[in-house]
């Protein structure tokens, strides 16, 4: 075998090492917000109950799609054609916006959860 394929073989696993890195994270994240969500729903019935799972799940959501760019990266990392470079940057593109805005939003759920335990 010679040095280029093992490369891409290689290359290959770890590509399927972070990608399953990624889904990983945002599935734990997600079955621990939805655990959450029960039993806080059962133990009291307020909407500001919620805030703080939401912000944990959103950053969940953000490590994984950190990972899954990751992957996208790796996967482009050995003799990229230009197809792979433009799918990558457009992937890339929606995944930063994706993360841009979901941590604009962990930041303002921060502020008023913040807002909301200050003594009045």
């Amino acid at each position: 075998m010679e040095a280029a394929e093992l490369l891409r073989q290689g290359d290959a696993v770890l590509v399927a090492v972070v990608e399953v890195a990624g889904a990983l994270v945002i599935f734990v994240g997600a079955v621990w917000a939805a655990v959450r969500f029960v039993v806080e729903g059962l133990r009291r019935r307020t909407a500001a109950v919620f805030t703080p799972i939401r912000l944990s799940l959103g950053r969940f959501l953000t490590l994984g799609l950190e990972f899954q760019l990751a992957a996208d990266v790796l996967r482009t990392a050995v003799s990229p054609s230009f197809t792979q470079i433009g799918q990558l940057a457009a992937i890339a593109t929606i995944r930063t916006a994706l993360n841009y805005f979901l941590g604009r939003e962990i930041r303002q759920e921060q502020r008023q959860v913040a807002e909301g335990e200050r003594p009045t």
